[in-house]
Order: C-alpha cells, then structure tokens, then sequence
C-alpha cells in the first residue's frame, strides 16, 4: 500500500506538471482542469492575520516577503519535500528549474521578483501561481498553498475593486470540495470577526475540511483568553480532515480525469492529422508551396513591364514637353548669356533630363502592381496550400511574414526604381547620337537611288512626324542629335 510521503509527492508531482502545461484551475480550461481535481490546503486569512508566520514556522524558515498592505499578490504553492538527516536546506523555484537556493533570502526576494514580473511594481493580483519547493530534513511531506490576505478596503494604488477580487481568487481555491482550508484567525481579535472563518463558513458550512489557526496569543487583552475557541466551543468543526484519506479518495477520480484528458487530446491530435515531416517531407511542403507562387506568378509581373508599362509610357504629354516653342525656351535658357557653338548640348541635356522626369510616375506605378500582384499570390497560394489548412495560426502567420515582407520590399523597390530614372538622367551615352547623323545621310542617300517619287516622300514629312520621331526617341535617349538633324532638315527645306 502506498504510504503517506508518496501519495503527497505524486500530488506534488502533477501539480508541478500542471504548472508547466499552464492548468491553473478555474473555468476557461480547453480540457477539464486537473489542477482543481487534485487535493489541496489553502491557507486563508486575512491581512496581517499571521499567516506568513504560521508556513515559516512549518518550514522552519524566514523565506516570505514582509510589509505592511497586501504582501501576497499571487497565491505561492509551497512543496515541501523531506530529505535524508544531514543533507543542506535548499529552495527551487519552478519558474527556475536546476536553480538550488540555499540563502532563503535570496528565496524571499525571487518571490518579490517574480511577482512584479507578472504584476509590476503596483498593488495589483494575479491569479497565476508561484511554485517553490523546499528541501530539507526538518519539512514533512506537505503541498500548502499561500492566497493573499482578505481585505476590506482598497489602499491608494489599488482598484475599487480589489477587495472582491482577492475573494473571488480565494474562493476558486476554497470552493472546491478537495480543499482542505487552513483559516488563520488572530487571538487578539474576536472570531465572530474572522475573514478567514466566514469565508470558510460560506464554503463548508459543516466544517468539514476546515481547520482552524489561532495566531498572536502572545498579544490577547489582559484578562481574555482562548480557550473557548480552542475547545471548539465558540466555532465548532467536525472531525479533523486526514490529508492521506483525502487523497486516496481522490486517486479514482484523478486518474479517470487523466485518461478522459489523454482521449481529448488524442482525439484533437487526429483531427490535426498526420505529422509534417521533419526531413523530406518539410522540403516538399516547402516547394509545393513555392509552385503554388511562382506558377501564375512570372506571367502576370511579365505583363506588367510587358503591357501595362509601355502604354502608361505612351500616354505621357511629351507632345508639351518637347514642341517647338518648348525647345526653343529651353535651349535659349540653357544657353544663358553666352550662345552655343554648333550644337546646343546643354539645351539638350534639360530637354532629356526633363522628359526622363515623366517617367517617375510610371515607375513607381509598375512597382505598386507587382506588389498587388505578388500579395495576390499570397493569398491564394496559401488559400489553395491544402496542408496548411491544418494549421490555421501558421497560415495567419505566414500571411503576416509575407504582407509585411512585400510591404518593405515596395518601399525599397520604389527608391531603386526612382533612382534608375536618376541614372538615367544623369549620364547620357553621347556614341549612339554620334552614330545617328551618319545614319541620316544613308537614309538620304538611299532616297535618291530609290527614285524620285519616294525621294520627295522622304522629303514631304511633316514636322508633326519628326515631333513623333522625337516623342519616340526620347525613351531610349535619342534626342540630341536627332534635333541636330531635324533642325538641319527643316532649315534645308
């Protein structure tokens, strides 16, 4: 028959394990809770009711903050766990595992820390649970768990609604019919005045699981005494709640808890299906999901610099920009105080730069199209990715990664694409229009030799066709010598 220690250290056991899984009890589990089916000893009372004092006279330790107000903020499951004659005292926190604390100051102060690690540095509670484990020869085998104290009143820094909220957290633990309740009451004070009996009175009217703690009888009134409430006459218990038999009669239902939680979970991890793979099959996931973008994906950008671009180039007012009259401005004001040589240069140079300025509108609009276009594929390849439909959160969180990356990628894209045009601008490639008059004089000559009649053709376009001449070169930079040569057409004609 299992003794007394190992029924309380399998306790210990799966609460420890129920910490790490984040079951803290109460009613917004996913399963049912084990940590509410296993036994327990709260202990209760109100503020400076003496409580630290009771669990460090337990331990045989100073190991628990100290103050004025409310000192508990989050309820601290105290393990302890007798170890062999002679072996040193230590303290593990299971928020710091393998971390053995023998200064139990160091113990108070990491409860202080791990507090405001969850609260801040106010007055506020918090319901998630503290775990410390206490080693040591002179400790039996004993789960108690520490709530904060009962108050009456919010003090500055606290909400209005403080004083309910610790009692509502209190009585989560209290209520359950496995908790056995440790109720501190000081001597000096009347026990019809209890926090701690009342609270206990509502939640076990027969007295049951509750045992009853008188502290500070040192400090009673000259002349009163105790003993009424001592002999159980004044607050009557039943008989006393034996932790072993609690537990025993708790072990069926435990383990019938533990295995409808095993088939829940089994259950939800059939219908998660079968595992991804962590070798192959990861990299098949990985390249079905990139067919599933690149696929439609290369035609559609194609098209972008392939239709929608040249047109959105067309349409620019290069008519405006490069008429006669324009021109003749702006080589004029190039030329400033002192007239050109033979050719204009600068003047062409502000007529190239200024037509290239055109083209920042439609760069940047090409840019904004492969980026509406690759978010659509984002969209479906995860739509149509039917291995990610499993996993929901992931197919959120990809969408995210994705969104977000193409997002910043625009941005860039948009800078490079706009500093291309720069580039442009800034530096011309004088070779071709050094080629382009030569090209002229072969044309006319061809003219001759074709005969007159396409020879006067030749010579009959009209300056609205040598303007269109120039609205088409100017893309690919062509526009300097060829007003060289317009202009030595039209003075010709």
């Amino acid at each position: 028959m299992a003794t007394m220690e190992s029924l309380i250290g399998l306790v210990n056991r799966i609460q420890r394990a129920c910490t790490a899984l984040g079951d803290y009890g109460g009613d917004e589990q996913a399963f049912s809770s084990l940590w509410d089916a296993l036994p327990s000893v709260a202990v209760v009372g109100g503020q400076s009711s003496g409580k630290s004092s009771v669990l460090e006279s337990i331990v045989g330790r100073d190991f628990l903050p100290r103050g004025s107000g409310i000192v508990t903020r989050r309820p601290l499951v105290l393990q302890l766990q007798q170890t062999e004659e002679g072996e040193q005292e230590y303290a593990e926190f299971g928020h710091l595992p393998q971390r053995r604390l023998t200064d139990f100051s160091l113990v108070r102060k990491e409860i202080q820390d791990e507090t405001d690690r969850v609260t801040g540095k106010t007055k506020q509670i918090s319901p998630v649970p503290i775990h410390l484990s206490i080693y040591s020869p002179n400790v039996v085998n004993l789960t108690l768990i520490d709530l904060p104290g009962l108050t009456k009143v919010a003090v500055e820094g606290q909400p209005e609604s403080i004083v309910q909220d610790i009692e509502n957290m209190v009585r989560l633990y209290v209520e359950k019919p496995n908790c056995i309740i440790l109720a501190i009451s000081p001597a000096n004070q009347d026990i019809a005045t209890s926090d701690a009996i009342k609270l206990a009175r509502e939640v076990d009217p027969s007295g049951e699981r509750t045992f009853g703690v008188l502290t500070k009888l040192d400090l009673m009134d000259k002349g009163t005494n105790a003993l009424d409430v001592l002999e159980g006459r004044s607050y009557r218990l039943q008989r006393p709640w034996h932790l072993e038999s609690v537990i025993r009669a708790r072990i069926p239902s435990i383990t019938s808890l533990i295995n409808k939680s095993i088939d829940e979970l089994e259950s939800e991890l059939d219908h998660l299906g079968r595992p991804v793979a962590v070798d192959a099959g990861v990299n098949s996931l990985l390249a079905h999901f990139c067919h599933l973008f690149n696929r439609p994906g290369g035609d559609r950008i194609y098209g972008v610099f392939d239709n929608q671009l040249p047109a959105a180039l067309r349409k620019l007012p290069f008519d405006r920009h490069l008429s006669l009259q324009n021109v003749r401005k702006i080589v004029s004001e190039a030329d400033g105080y002192q007239p050109h040589l033979i050719a204009p240069e600068q003047g062409y140079r502000r007529l190239i730069e200024g037509s290239l300025s055109y083209f920042r509108g439609p760069a940047e609009a090409s840019v904004d199209a492969v980026h509406f276009v690759l978010k659509e594929l984002v969209r479906k390849s995860i739509a149509e990715c039917q291995e990610l439909k499993r996993f929901p959160t992931l197919q959120s969180a990809i969408a995210g990664a994705a969104n977000e990356a193409l997002e910043k990628f625009r941005e860039e894209s948009k800078k490079t694409a706009l500093r291309l045009v720069d580039m442009e601008a800034a530096y011309l490639t004088v070779e071709f229009f050094r080629r382009l008059p030569r090209k002229w004089r072969k044309q006319e000559t061809r003219g001759v030799t074709l005969g007159k009649t396409q020879h006067q053709e030749t010579q009959g376009v009209t300056l609205g066709k040598k303007q269109q001449l120039l609205q088409l070169l100017i893309v690919t930079q062509q526009l300097p010598q060829l007003l060289i040569v317009t202009q030595r057409h039209t003075s010709g004609g």
